[in-house]
């Protein structure tokens, strides 16, 4: 996922801007990959994950200027005004109360402080993590997601990260698209990378018989199969970046 997102960490390093004597926090900081690439540019890095095996993970790779915390970004337990740029990549459209976590990120940037966010454009911008989804909704296999409910899509329109931003009092906000690609060997290989990524749709699947679960597998696959190329399959994507300040 690393080299798959990095169009995205690169946008969002650039919008970020950072200096040398800058001190970042990172929320929803996963494994540790983003943390990397921005802990030689700035003074200091605080990750931040909500997940305690996630932050071990990213613990693991030893980076030199990374501070490491279990945290949660819509309680920040830092004092105000104490960090010069937030950086966060596909975390607010996760959390329960997006906009208690913007107002929190708000809180504890210095003036003149920024924010590089990322989160997924809507569903129909991404064939590669919308192929099973479709397939067990149309079956009354699984509920469409509630509007206004945490999700992969929840902030999937720049209109939504404007809105949200500017509720919290920035008032600069500024949305690119960046684009993705995913590409696969083959249908098995794509069926256990997109399991892998997605815990609700793993547990779905693995709770139907498995006649069942065979004929949505076939289902699934009919819609894959037209993104095969020469090198395989590719499945495209896009992420919003947004800088906030």
């Amino acid at each position: 996922m690393a080299i798959v997102n990095a169009p995205v960490s690169e946008a969002l390093l650039a919008a970020l801007a950072p200096g040398a004597d800058d001190v970042i926090l990172e929320l929803a900081g996963g494994t540790g990959e983003l943390a990397a690439l921005l802990a030689p540019r700035v003074a200091q890095v605080i990750y931040t994950d909500f997940s305690p095996a996630m932050v071990d993970a990213a613990g693991r790779r030893g980076t030199p200027g990374v501070e490491h915390r279990v945290l949660d970004m819509q309680a920040i337990d830092l004092p105000d005004a104490s960090v010069d740029g937030v950086i966060c990549r596909y975390g607010y459209m996760l959390v329960p109360d997006p906009a208690l976590a913007m107002r929190e990120t708000r809180r504890v940037l210095r003036p003149g402080g920024r924010v590089a966010l990322a989160t997924w454009a809507a569903a129909k911008k991404n064939p590669w993590a919308t192929r099973y989804g479709p397939v067990l909704i149309e079956r009354g296999l699984l509920e469409p997601p509630p509007p206004g409910e945490p999700g992969q899509f929840a902030l999937g329109e720049p209109e939504q990260i404007e809105s949200l931003a500017r509720a919290a009092g920035f008032t600069e906000v500024d949305v690119k698209e960046v684009a993705i690609e995913f590409r696969f060997a083959g249908w098995d290989d794509y069926r256990r990378v997109v399991t892998s990524l997605a815990a609700s749709l793993r547990q779905t699947l693995a709770e139907l018989d498995e006649a069942t679960r065979a004929e949505v597998d076939e289902a699934t696959r009919a819609r894959f199969e037209p993104f095969a190329d020469a090198d395989g399959y590719m499945l495209p994507g896009v992420a919003l970046v947004a800088r906030v300040s």
